[in-house]
């Protein structure tokens, strides 16, 4: 018999005592391995995305995506592809423009504001044939997901049946000037570093593109706004970093969604900023469920004892119970 996951206690590891390393630990410890067979797709702009997929002839699909500079290989998209290949689901990662270990052909890249691929990705699997899709998103990921149904709106395919995300930046602006606090600002320095080495590839590859320069970046480049102003809001259509950190918010779209939708916020989250907490305009829809556990950290969420994540097993049973799986 299967537990009900929906009332069991989250307690973390021991060792990760506080949100830094509820968030540290798992990522640089945790490893579920899966063995995943890469398809590339074409997009309408000529330019590809990489989907790693689990598949064992299943009518259903989970669809996971993953944060900013993250990949399908990280720990929280294994750990959900994992978990749902041995439950009876087909399961798929898919990587965002430039995140597959190859950089992507045209000058854009991706960004929290931008669910047009992951609707590529989507509107693929249900051509395959697919009967019941649902969606996972951890972070930039989640935010992308909650994008992408919010702007479906009632047009949602009826082969979406729900999605789960947790760790979503709901309000951008704030959550971008959570990292420029004492102590969290090594998250944001870490991102910027692995950003540079993307910005620096592009720059050789488009030398003569005006909003790829890679000159003097360390120079200028200190924090998000020098980044999202050089490069973010330039290359996707924003006037500067402000107004894409507005436009980009999911938290605006939350009224719109018509599906039933998990969202978890680890309440000692370090990227989080108190406006990520609440659902704002959209506390009345009734297709969402907003979880706030004490714990988990950013994307982390380790239980003590358990291999499973306390996300992957919320996840679980949130689609069974939903969908009477």
């Amino acid at each position: 018999m299967k537990k009900n996951y929906l009332n069991t206690p989250f307690t973390p590891p021991l060792i990760q005592f506080n949100g830094h390393l509820q968030t540290i630990i798992p990522s640089v410890f945790r490893k579920i391995q899966v063995n995943y067979k890469r398809d590339r797709i074409e997009l309408p702009d000529g330019d590809f995305l990489d989907l790693d997929w689990v598949k064992k002839g299943n009518k259903k699909l989970i669809i996971v995506t993953h944060g900013l500079e993250g990949d399908s290989s990280r720990h929280y998209v294994t750990g959900m592809v994992h978990l749902f290949a041995e439950n009876d689901f087909d399961a798929l990662g898919w990587n965002c423009r430039s995140c597959s270990g190859e950089i992507n052909r045209v000058p854009r890249f991706y960004h929290h504001g931008d669910a047009g691929d992951l609707k590529f990705v989507l509107e693929y699997v249900i051509s395959l044939g697919y009967e019941e899709v649902y969606l996972s998103g951890f972070s930039m990921g989640g935010s992308l997901t909650l994008r992408l149904l919010g702007e479906y709106g009632s047009s949602v395919p009826s082969q979406v049946k729900g999605a789960s995300v947790a760790s979503v930046p709901l309000d951008l602006p704030s959550s971008v000037r959570e990292l420029y606090k004492r102590g969290k600002r090594f998250y944001m320095n870490r991102f910027i570093k692995k950003l540079a080495k993307k910005i620096e590839l592009k720059s050789r590859m488009f030398p003569d593109h005006p909003h790829l320069k890679f000159d003097n970046y360390w120079q200028e480049i200190k924090n998000f706004d020098d980044f999202d102003n050089r490069y973010t809001a330039p290359l996707h259509g924003y006037k500067n970093a402000n107004d894409f950190y507005y436009q980009a918010s999911a938290k605006p779209l939350l009224g719109e969604i018509k599906v039933p939708t998990l969202l978890v916020q680890a309440q000692n989250d370090p990227f989080l900023s108190a406006p990520c907490f609440d659902l704002g305009n959209a506390v009345s829809n009734k297709n969402l469920k907003l979880l706030m556990p004490v714990y988990g950290g950013h994307v982390g969420f380790q239980e003590r004892g358990e291999k499973l994540s306390f996300m992957e097993k919320k996840t679980l049973e949130f689609f069974r119970q939903k969908a009477e799986i």
